[in-house]
């Protein structure tokens, strides 16, 4: 588009915040951006072509049809422009080299929930947790709470009715310790239930309830003389002060929190993501981005924080 097009034009823009699109002439999206101001955001790219690079330039040429969208404020269209982005892959915006799918920890959504690791996120009302960066520390984390508490590991369908029709029978995992038997009521649901949440706190950090309930039960079967579960007890505990002196530390005293760094070069950057709850650095991601129009440093994070945001919020929607 010359820039006398775009005069002939420009008066069609208002002066309100939204997003906008860049269209080619086989009426491809090949540009969406956000502004606080539609008209003075696009007209930077006709009226000040000759300050920028080759890239811009070879953008604004290739524009043959422009459209845009107001929205309430800036928020609403950074939001909109990632969602644009992520569904047509324009060539002239940044692109996110994140489509590993990370590897969770997954709680799933059934009487006596059954944990394990997965890589697919299946909308069942189930609550997945992670993402962790390896498949190995997903897999070790899951074997840790596993000792600790004895959760099934069998797909059998544990249902009130099926339980109470007594359609199952303990198998070798109840024999050897490594499950309580909820399939023949040898273990309460409510029981069940409460090693769930010792599980969602560690995963989540909050380590602090999880070690006073692993103490007070190493105590009390002392103090009841019942001297071989205090050392079950004891056991488990020092599982789980291992696991959690092995855990990065940040500070005590932050709770939720969400620490991002970006280093680049020319072509592309690399942005980190730290997750922080209860002090603890609950996981980290690494996001590798393609530089199209050398965009800033500022552009780039806003851009990648607000991906795995809307990421956590998709997860979240599932459970």
């Amino acid at each position: 588009m010359s820039i006398k097009e775009f005069h002939d034009i420009r008066h069609s823009f208002p002066n309100e915040p939204g997003i906008y699109k860049y269209f080619d002439d086989s009426n491809q999206i090949i540009y969406v951006g956000k502004a606080k101001n539609l008209f003075k955001r696009i007209s930077q790219y006709f009226l000040e072509v000759k300050q920028d690079s080759a890239k811009t330039k070879l953008l604004v040429k290739s524009i043959t049809r422009i459209e845009y969208t107001i929205v309430s404020n800036e928020h609403d269209a950074l939001l909109l422009e990632s969602g644009l982005i992520k569904e047509f892959r324009p060539k002239f915006n940044i692109r996110l080299k994140d489509d590993k799918s990370y590897p969770f920890i997954v709680i799933k959504k059934e009487n006596f929930p059954r944990i394990f690791f997965t890589r697919k996120i299946i909308k069942d009302g189930s609550e997945y947790l992670g993402p962790f960066t390896s498949t190995f520390k997903a897999k070790e984390i899951l074997e840790l709470l596993k000792k600790i508490f004895p959760i099934r590991s069998c797909n059998l369908n544990l249902t009130q009715k099926n339980i109470e029709a007594k359609k199952f029978k303990v198998c070798l995992e109840y024999h050897i310790g490594n499950c309580k038997g909820p399939c023949e009521m040898k273990q309460r649901k409510e029981a069940y239930d409460e090693m769930i949440q010792h599980i969602r706190n560690i995963l989540k950090g909050k380590f602090s309830v999880v070690s006073e309930f692993l103490k007070t039960r190493m105590e009390l079967s002392a103090q009841s003389l019942n001297f071989e579960e205090a050392q079950l007890w004891k056991r488990k505990f020092s599982l789980f002060e291992d696991y959690q002196t092995k855990t990065v530390i940040v500070n005590p005293y932050y709770n939720e929190m969400l620490v991002c760094s970006v280093v680049s070069d020319v072509k592309k950057a690399i942005v980190n993501l730290l997750e922080i709850s209860n002090g603890s650095i609950i996981s980290t991601k690494n996001i590798e981005v393609e530089k199209v129009l050398e965009e800033s440093d500022e552009s780039i994070l806003e851009f990648a924080i607000n991906d795995f945001i809307k990421g956590k919020e998709n997860i979240e929607e599932l459970i």
